[in-house]
This record gives structure tokens, C-alpha cells and sequence, in this order.
């Protein structure tokens, strides 16, 4: 069964209730493909998560779902399926161990793209909307492709900035892609479709709740070089796209604002904190790391990593090693196998790669380097 059977019963799986993201990884893990979790058994199941809901709602309704309507209705509404193994998938994220194992996108994606996100205020000032046009305009017109979320205000912004330069942007959205919220940004998403791409995890239909939102802005800074806060109140959701930004070892800029402005008081603490303040694209561009680089920066930031990931023995490196051959593995396989915390593990290939013992391919997947 081809690649593109396999990416339409990832969707089948998604549209069975409490089967998220987290679940689909680790059932691609546990059988290999989502077909092969598609024709698996009820006893192999329960091995997988012993009693649980989600479990269960797929040995309930999986025989009753359409495979071959699924397909259709993805078409009919122009939606594609990307999963992290294929070229065109946004490389930064598809290196990160929770890369959503599939994507549903209309319009284009260049997997090799340098990206730059811009969060901020939804209600934002004439200050900061102006400030965030024109830092992504001159950024898209450097080649760098500007990631946001479509909201209200800076991001609203921020995608208009690379289209008036003709560049490429891409909108992650925290609904499905069969709707667009907030709904006056319908025109937007239009112009975005002619020169970039709408994106989201979740299954058309569904709609925006709040929650869906922290998981769309870790995709924004996680397919990013950098994330540019341009406006965010002391505890918005830009300030959380930040934290996430930080833990997967991407670069945060802040762009200071007018000290009377309550959204001045995220940009100010984050520069406070270490952030690098922009005046200009320059000041963003001379910082931005080339994407050859990323392994060795991450390796960089281990002070992001739980403490006991800081400095890993030998045994460590040696019972993943052991796992390892010619055969390429998902880095989820490897963590199911091992005694070792998911953090540890990441940590312990970002290792071996830099020893040159370890290579790994598209889609987080590892075989042992050759001559090992």
C-alpha cells in the first residue's frame, strides 16, 4: 500500500473521537503504519493502551468509517495530506519528537524554507500592526518565509507584510481547514492561499476552541528559526508561543513598544530576559541560524532540557545504539523500547549524531551511520 494510502487512514484515525496527534504517533510507532493499526486485532490493541476510551471508540467505529469518502471530501474542500517523511513537510517541525504525523494544508509548502514566526496582541495598536507589516515584508522579501496564526491583530499584520512583498506565508490555524476564523479574515486566506499555504492538525470540521489554540502556536514557533513577539500583553497566548519557542531551541526577538502601552510589558520582559530586540530586519537576520546549523544549536540549549537529560553516560548511548541498524526506526519505536524518559532519548540521538554514529532521515526516523 503507497504513501498516499497510508496518509488517508491517518485521516480516518483522526476523525475518531479522543485519537489526537499523540495517540496517532503512537500507534504508527507501536504497528509500524497507520494501515497496519487500521487491520490490526482487538488483543494487539489492548497491548497498546490496555482499556483505554480511545482504544475502544476505534475497534467501535472503524469498520463503519469510509475510506474512499474521506478522500473525496478532502478533495472536494482542496485539502492535502502531508506527513513529516515527505519533502514538502516544514523540516524544523518534522524534526521535533511531537511533529504532528499529519498535516492537512491547501495552497503551498517548502519543507527547506528558512521560516520566521510573528505573534502578538490581537488587539493591537496602530504602533505594532505597522511594526510587524513592515519587519515581515522585508523579511519575506529576503526569501524567508513568515509563519503566524491569522488572527486578529499582529498576525493579521504580519501576513499582509509578506504579501506586500510578494512573499511566502503560511497561516497554522486552530480549527479545521474547512472554516476560518476569526471570519473577517476570509479575504486574507484567500491572498494567503495565492502565495503560501493554510494549515492545521486538526480534522476538518472542527471548530475553534480555545484549547485547540496553545497546540496550533507550538506548530508556529516549532517550524520556525525564530519567533518575533511584536505586542503581548504580561500573559497572553504570544508569551506561551514564546515558552514553546524556548523549549524546542528556537530564537526569540521582541520588538520594544511605548513604555505608557500595556502591550509593551511582554516585549519589555522578554528583552529583560535575554530576547533580542529589533529595530530592523537586520537585527533579525544577523541572528537567525542557518538551518545546517540547527542540530549544533539545539545541542546548545541544554539548559531547556530537564536537568537529568544534561549529561548522558555511555550505557545510555549504548542501549540505543542497540536498537539501531540499517532499517530506519521512528524515534517513537526507539522510546517504546527503551527504560530511558523521551527527554533523554532525544538528547541521546542529538549525541550520536554529532559523533557521527547515528543518521537521521526524513520524519525523525534513525538508522546507525555507515561504518558503525
Amino acid at each position: 500500500m503507497g504513501m498516499e494510502q497510508e496518509k488517508i487512514v491517518r485521516a480516518a484515525l483522526r476523525t475518531i473521537k479522543g485519537v489526537g496527534s499523540q495517540h496517532l504517533r503512537q500507534l504508527i510507532a507501536y504497528f509500524g503504519s497507520a494501515v497496519n493499526a487500521w487491520e490490526a486485532s482487538q488483543s494487539s490493541y489492548l497491548q497498546v493502551a490496555n482499556q483505554e476510551k480511545w482504544v475502544g471508540e476505534i475497534l467501535r467505529v472503524r469498520k463503519t468509517i469510509d475510506l474512499r469518502g474521506i478522500e473525496e471530501a478532502l478533495n472536494s474542500l482542496g485539502i492535502k495530506l502531508i506527513t513529516p517523511d515527505e519533502t514538502n513537510y516544514p523540516c524544523l517541525l518534522a524534526e521535533l519528537a511531537d511533529a504532528p504525523p499529519l498535516l492537512y494544508y491547501r495552497g503551498q509548502l517548502r519543507g527547506d524554507a528558512e521560516v520566521l514566526a510573528f505573534v502578538g496582541s490581537r488587539q493591537a495598536t496602530t504602533y505594532g500592526k505597522s511594526a510587524a507589516r513592515v519587519l515581515a515584508r522585508d523579511a519575506a522579501a529576503k526569501g524567508i518565509v513568515i509563519v503566524s496564526g491569522l488572527a486578529r491583530g499582529i498576525d493579521t499584520a504580519a501576513h499582509q507584510g509578506a504579501l506586500d512583498s510578494s512573499g511566502m506565508t503560511w497561516a497554522f490555524l486552530g480549527c479545521g481547514l474547512d472554516q476560518v476564523y476569526p471570519p473577517e479574515n476570509r479575504r486574507l486566506a484567500e491572498d494567503i492561499l495565492e502565495r503560501g499555504a493554510l494549515i492545521s492538525e486538526f480534522t476538518p470540521g472542527t471548530p475553534p476552541n480555545a484549547n485547540h489554540f496553545p497546540a496550533r502556536n507550538r506548530l508556529i514557533s516549532g517550524c520556525s528559526s525564530g519567533v518575533v513577539v511584536v505586542e503581548a500583553a504580561e500573559k497572553s497566548g504570544a508569551l506561551i508561543t514564546v515558552d514553546f519557542a524556548l523549549e524546542q531551541g528556537r530564537e526569540v526577538f521582541a520588538v520594544p513598544g511605548p513604555i505608557f502601552s500595556p502591550v509593551s510589558r511582554g516585549p519589555h520582559h522578554l528583552i529583560r530576559q535575554g530576547a533580542k530586540i529589533v529595530e530592523g530586519i537586520e537585527d533579525i537576520c544577523n541572528e537567525l541560524p542557518a538551518r545546517s546549523k540547527h542540530v549544533s544549536r539545539v545541542s546548545c540549549n541544554k539548559e531547556l532540557l530537564p536537568k537529568e537529560t544534561e549529561f548522558l553516560e555511555g550505557t545510555e548511548h549504548l542501549s540505543i545504539l542497540q536498537q539501531l541498524s540499517d532499517m530506519p526506526l521512528h524515534i517513537d519505536q526507539i522510546t517504546m523500547h527503551s527504560t530511558l524518559p523521551a527527554a533523554v532519548v532525544s538528547l541521546a540521538l542529538l549525541e550520536l549524531q554529532l559523533g557521527g554514529k547515528v543518521t537521521q532521515l526524513p520524519g525523525q526516523h534513525y538508522v546507525l551511520a555507515r561504518g558503525c
